[in-house]
């Protein structure tokens, strides 16, 4: 047969009328298939189901089961939302004057180092504050600490938030633990000498700066900077600063001293006034100098809170500061926000605190003092105090040795010599007898008058 027949189509198969169904034309699947394919189809649907939600709850396993497998479109209450965005209106945390009544939160932020010994008395003072405790939130830096600081710590914030009474427990409560090598020690010589303070304030502003860059809130409209060794201080300190309604305040800070020493001094000596001299002093030191007030080192003549005080003077009167002390500081959250941190370099040769305040001013914000506004710091003595206690203690000892010596010797004269009192009083009555004897005798021989026999 020829390879094209005119009657036949190319596969072999004879050419018919052209409507006739043949055996190669298009035939429909058979329903049994088409079954076949979409089970297989929806068995891959759930499969990739399953799959993206147990993915899903290995991400987030405290969602919801509607959650997890809405992704989060919808949440355990079944509203359509997205978990994963927030909204925050910081024109609602600006910081008003009357916050307690607007139920302004605040940050309150403590550094702590070696401050075992001090915990019992903050958190004293702490249960004590009037400002409602749930708008608190407590943030704790725990740092460069070889004592029990961390333990302690945890220990009393449980037993603080498991009160009792739920007007003792605060709002959130967060403790952060990083060293930053510091070395100097914390006794008052070290802390305090002049050798060790411009790398200590500088690694003080980086503690300061990880707090609060890790715990500040949209919603905090303050922050309160607090040192733990604070002995005494209003239980309404944070109303009492933020009546006043300014961007930074502080109060003034002095510490109670011994008898021989005066009673009192003034201890938070880095709230002050700017001067022409300690600019022009500025003006001479290196990019990286950092003046602390205080020291002999730098002569600054500035006016400084503390000593400004008036133990009978309005504690609500104001003035304006430049530097301000780490001891006690509330400042509106929003000049953090702002830019506004605690300088860990040299900012206008200040760092720390004393930066911060500098800093605050530049940037437009208002930083006061209270210079009759009074809280106490713990004394803690130096090592001249500690000296001159030592020599008092010595004179003490000495007096009361010499008084011993004197009472032992009149013992020992007492036993070789007898009692010279009891001596003393037999011969006193030795001779009281002799004088009446004598009198007697001399009544006797005495004359008598004529007549005196009888008639």
């Amino acid at each position: 047969m020829p390879p094209h027949q005119p009657t036949a189509y190319a596969n072999g198969y004879p050419r018919t009328n052209t409507f006739d169904i043949s055996p190669h034309s298009f035939q429909p699947r058979s329903s049994t298939t088409a079954l076949r394919h979409r089970r297989s189809l929806l068995n891959r649907i759930l499969l990739g189901l399953i799959g993206v939600a147990a993915f899903a709850y290995f991400i987030w396993p405290r969602a919801s089961v509607a959650s997890v497998i809405s992704l989060g479109v919808f949440s355990a209450a079944g509203d359509a939302q997205l978990d994963s965005i927030s909204y925050y209106d910081l024109g609602n945390a600006q910081g008003t004057a009357r916050g307690w009544e607007r139920e302004e939160r605040i940050l309150f932020c403590v550094p702590l180092r070696d401050a075992q010994a001090h915990l019992p008395m903050f958190f004293s003072h702490l249960r004590n504050f009037t400002y409602p405790h749930h708008l608190i939130d407590l943030a704790f830096l725990v740092s460069d600490s070889k004592d029990n600081t961390l333990n302690l710590l945890a220990e009393t914030l449980e037993e603080i938030q498991a009160d009792d009474d739920p007007k003792q427990h605060f709002g959130e409560v967060s403790i952060i633990e990083k060293d930053f090598g510091q070395k100097v020690n914390q006794d008052v010589e070290s802390r305090h000498g002049f050798a060790a303070q411009a790398s200590r304030r500088k690694l003080m502003a980086q503690a300061r700066n990880w707090l609060l860059s890790a715990t500040l809130r949209p919603y905090h409209s303050w922050v309160y900077w607090r040192d733990v060794d604070v002995e005494t201080a209003p239980f309404t300190i944070l109303e009492d600063l933020m009546r006043h309604n300014k961007d930074i305040i502080v109060p003034n800070v002095w510490r109670p001293l011994p008898d021989w020493l005066g009673g009192e001094q003034p201890y938070d000596l880095n709230s002050w006034q700017e001067s022409e001299t300690a600019l022009a002093l500025a003006d001479t030191l290196d990019e990286d100098a950092v003046i602390v007030e205080g020291y002999a080192e730098y002569a600054t003549w500035r006016p400084h809170l503390a000593y400004l005080r008036d133990p009978f003077g309005d504690p609500d009167i104001e003035m304006e500061i430049d530097g301000v002390g780490g001891v006690s500081i509330l400042a509106k959250a929003r000049v953090f926000r702002a830019g506004g941190h605690f300088p860990a370099f040299s900012f206008e040769k200040h760092a720390e605190t004393e930066g911060f305040g500098k800093m605050a001013k530049r940037m437009g914000f208002s930083v006061v003092g209270l210079p009759h506004y009074t809280i106490w710091h713990l004394y803690e003595p130096s090592v001249d105090d500690i000296r001159r206690m030592e020599e008092m203690e010595q004179e003490r000892l000495g007096r009361e040795k010499a008084e011993q010596m004197k009472v032992e010797w009149a013992k020992k004269l007492k036993e070789e010599f007898g009692d010279p009192n009891i001596q003393w009083e037999q011969d006193k009555t030795g001779m009281q007898q002799l004088a009446n004897q004598d009198k007697h005798k001399a009544a006797d021989s005495a004359p008598r008058p004529a007549g005196a026999g009888g008639q």
